[in-house]
């Protein structure tokens, strides 16, 4: 029987479980570290307990403490979530040792499917097919690793042996991309994982990301819950699920699904866990089996009518999935996008930060998974995901067209974000199609740079000229009473300068009716203005405009989408020098490489030092070819967005 469930993760899927565990009358516990101190989850949670330190190795990756705060919180259980522990078969148990129930598969299973090399002799030998691979154990010579990835065939990608996600994965097209790949690899499995193993496998360009839902008791019972498309992928990182997935074969779908439950039942699975493949033509290839619970699980939930998390607490308590209720089949379809903290315009540069404002509106079949509120931060020690935003509709078309409305109506202030290209990605007839392959946003770098084209920027630059005028005329002390920029004389208004995605929109307002946007005029009408926006009618259209100030920012919402703008000053200050040729950080992180000495040649293109932030590496690169003058930085170093690294003449 369990009391008091602790929730052994941050973020969304903290707040997720937490809600399932108080819906089933269990006590909640949350952990977290100094940077999410402030964060939603910890106020969800009936108790919670501080573990000291900022990075993930520090907190959420240290067993010992996470089990220490078990004990001091009086738990009874252990919910792992996903990433950190929830893979870690040593901490399952540990928490066995403990008396804890571990809310996951036995630690036997987890060790089994851990180690992605192993997981792939259990699936041979369990007649599931794999694609070519060879195993690296970290000795081979530059000659012997070659002819090793020439055996498997290019292109390839290296991927860490354990853990999972997308981190330490690299696609590599040729041999002389592969030491620097494998290198990266390893150093990033490391840090994520703490095991920087990694091996080859052969990369099967234009296939299909399909997975199997398998739910397993103690008594042996094994089921299926159905199946899920995930090949919209950025990185090896899944952008948009759902579920069922589209346009697979009867007989393609049922060979998967009896793959699946004889690999569960090779390593003696219990609880909820996900035999991922890759889909090609009429044939299938395992990928791997992960031992916990996924991101993209609430589109199976919507489509069947269950709690994933309530299966995996009962489980995790003894009972029979025969003697619980089972749906028959699934009901409509139901469509994921991951909403990220993370920049696609500027190659996924992470960006941390505070969030001012989260606000969706409601909408029939929508789910938010949101790790963040108003006035919340993203800290930039942790993975970028900061919401997921889920639609379940009776068919496919109507989930995603339901989806992009919802992605458009978000009100998200603060960092920048992957929304827009959410946006474009559910509107483009690829993805309306059902036709997605992995590859599919690699071919199309156009939606990275999506963001609201020029003519509703300046729209949502007139709405933030008229809501700044009117708000700020109301607070005068003389004549209020007075119409906002009412003049006796014709003296022309000074031009207010807004930047946008687009540019520099210039707007002047010049009274009721009249407006000249970049030089040229355009007719506009306020019908009304409060505190949170303008009904404004512009060129014959009239919208409702959220408007919402922080500093010199300003961000402009309508149902439409968001713009946001920086309001220019009249009179700039000029900047602070910086030497020049200096190469600065993109944003936010730790240096874990340098590449570059002090008075070193270099070549354009070549890799000079490398950025860690929110579990990813960045690339800083010799724009041309120099030399290098100046070093600033070493390994281990903390450095903010803009600070210089190097000096390159």
């Amino acid at each position: 029987m369990i009391s008091t469930l602790l929730v052994a993760n941050r973020g969304e899927i903290a707040r997720r479980v937490i809600r399932t565990a108080r819906a089933m009358g269990l006590r909640t516990v949350a952990v977290y570290s100094e940077p999410d101190a402030a964060a939603a989850f910890v106020r969800d949670a009936d108790v919670a307990v501080p573990l000291p330190g900022r990075t993930g190795a520090e907190t959420y990756l240290n067993g010992e403490a996470v089990l220490a705060a078990a004990r001091r919180a009086g738990a009874d259980a252990v919910h792992p979530g996903y990433g950190f522990l929830s893979e870690n078969a040593a901490f399952a148990a540990a928490c066995v040792r403990e008396g804890l129930v571990f809310v996951g598969p036995p630690a036997a299973a987890m060790t089994a499917m851990a180690v992605k090399t192993e997981a792939r002799r259990i699936a041979e030998r369990a007649g599931v097919p794999v694609a070519p691979g060879a195993e690296l154990d970290g000795t081979e010579s530059p000659r012997a690793l070659r002819e090793t990835a020439a055996r498997v065939g290019f292109p390839l990608l290296v991927k860490a042996a354990s853990g999972g996600g997308g981190r330490g994965m690299r696609l590599v097209g040729n041999a002389g991309e592969l030491s620097e790949a494998v290198d990266s690899a390893r150093r990033e499995a490391d840090a994520a994982f703490g095991d920087g193993t990694v091996f080859l496998e052969r990369y099967l360009g234009g296939a299909r990301h399909i997975e199997v839902q398998v739910v397993a008791d103690a008594h042996g019972t094994v089921r299926t819950l159905g199946d899920r498309d995930c090949s919209v992928q950025r990185r090896n990182q899944k952008v948009l699920e759902e579920a069922p997935a589209p346009g697979l074969g009867q007989g393609l779908r049922e060979r998967m699904v009896k793959a699946s439950v004889a690999l569960a039942r090779a390593v003696s699975y219990e609880g909820v866990g996900t035999v991922e493949f890759l889909v090609s033509g009429d044939e299938f290839f395992f990928l791997e089996m992960n031992t916990r619970l996924q991101v993209e699980h609430p589109v199976t939930e919507e489509v069947w009518g269950l709690d994933l998390v309530r299966l995996q607490v009962r489980t995790a308590a003894g009972e029979r999935l025969d003697e619980l209720p089972w749906p028959a089949r699934p009901e409509g379809h139901a469509v994921e996008v991951r909403l990220c903290a993370e920049d696609p315009a500027s190659g996924y540069l992470p960006s941390p930060g505070p969030v001012h404002r989260f606000r969706m509106a409601p909408s029939p079949g929508l789910r938010v998974e949101s790790a963040v509120e108003d006035d919340t931060l993203v800290p930039g020690e942790y993975d970028s995901l900061i919401a997921k935003l889920i639609v379940h509709a009776p068919t496919r078309d109507e989930a995603v067209t339901r989806l992009g409305r919802a992605v458009r109506a978000l009100e998200l202030h603060g960092p920048a974000t992957n929304r827009d290209q959410l946006a474009a990605l559910l509107d483009h007839p690829a993805t309306l199609a059902s036709g997605v392959d992995t590859g599919f946003l690699d071919r199309t770098p156009e939606l990275a740079a999506a963001r609201p084209d020029m003519a509703y920027q300046r729209e949502c630059a007139v709405a933030a000229a008229v809501w700044e005028r009117h708000t700020g005329h109301a607070r005068d002390a003389v004549l209020p009473s007075v119409t906002a920029g009412f003049r006796n004389m014709p003296v022309p208004a000074a031009p207010g300068r807004w930047a946008g995605p687009r540019g520099e929109t210039s707007v002047s307002l010049h009274g009721e009716g009249r407006a000249e946007v970049d030089g040229a005029p355009l007719p506009v009408r306020v019908h009304g203005v409060d505190a949170t926006g303008v009904d404004l009618e512009v060129d014959g259209l009239r919208r409702r405009f959220g408007v919402h100030r922080r500093a010199d920012r300003v961000w402009v919402n309508t149902a439409e989408g968001q713009c946001d703008l920086v309001r220019c000053e009249r009179f700039p200050q000029a900047g602070r020098s910086r030497a020049a040729g200096s190469l600065t950080a993109p944003l936010p992180g730790v240096v874990v490489a340098v590449h570059a000495e002090k008075g070193a040649k270099v070549a354009a293109g070549d890799l000079l030092v490398m950025v860690e932030a929110m579990k990813m590496e960045h690339r800083i690169e010799a724009p041309c070819d120099g030399t290098v003058t100046e070093l600033l930085v070493g390994v281990g170093d903390g450095v903010d967005a803009g600070a210089p690294l190097l000096v390159l003449d």
